[in-house]
């Protein structure tokens, strides 16, 4: 592959690898480097690229394991953050503002909760709105463990913002009024 070929065909899709990996690592600065990083692996197997069916799903597997290398790095998590991500936000006199934040806060924070694959699955589905078959190229699954996982995913969030909203019954809930 020649380096035109580089900038039409690899370099396209950086974008979406960027706000992948922002996704899974929460970090602008550390996004920016791991697709830096796997730029420079796929600048270095230019001559492979030719042989691989389809180059967007080899670069987001790429960079999922790039990104998962780096979680695994830095396993230690402030307690800072963890009560951060927790706890909801402040209010605001904005009531429709402030529902609307909340709620996009929330279901990001949900979603960062999820395992690694069925987060990885509800990112390239719902937010990069690939196919279930790219999908299956780029994390090496069945579609229908695919279909499964994006469900299991989609119901985790939807129960939560359930219970969060108070739709849900709690064992606080329960608990309280079975003392009345």
């Amino acid at each position: 592959m020649f380096a035109r070929d580089f900038k039409t065909e690899v370099l396209p899709i950086s974008n979406k690898l960027m706000r992948f990996a922002l996704q899974i690592l929460q970090d602008e600065e550390e996004a920016k480097d791991v697709l830096q990083d796997v730029f420079l692996k796929l600048w270095q197997k230019r001559d492979e690229l030719s042989k691989i069916e389809n180059i967007e799903a080899f670069a987001y597997r790429m960079m999922r394991n790039r990104c998962l290398d780096m979680i695994r790095a830095r396993r230690t998590v402030s307690i800072d953050l963890l009560t951060k991500a927790r706890l909801p936000e402040e209010e605001s006199t904005d009531v429709d503002h402030l529902d609307m934040s909340n709620s996009v806060d929330l279901v990001k924070r949900i979603i960062a909760e999820l395992p690694d694959l069925q987060r990885t699955i509800i990112h390239l589905r719902d937010i990069e709105q690939l196919e279930y078959e790219e999908i299956a190229e780029a994390t090496q699954m069945n579609v229908n463990a695919i279909r499964v996982n994006l469900s299991r995913a989609r119901k985790k969030v939807r129960d939560e913002i359930l219970k969060i909203q108070g739709y849900g019954i709690t064992e606080n809930t329960y608990s309280a009024s079975k003392v009345l």
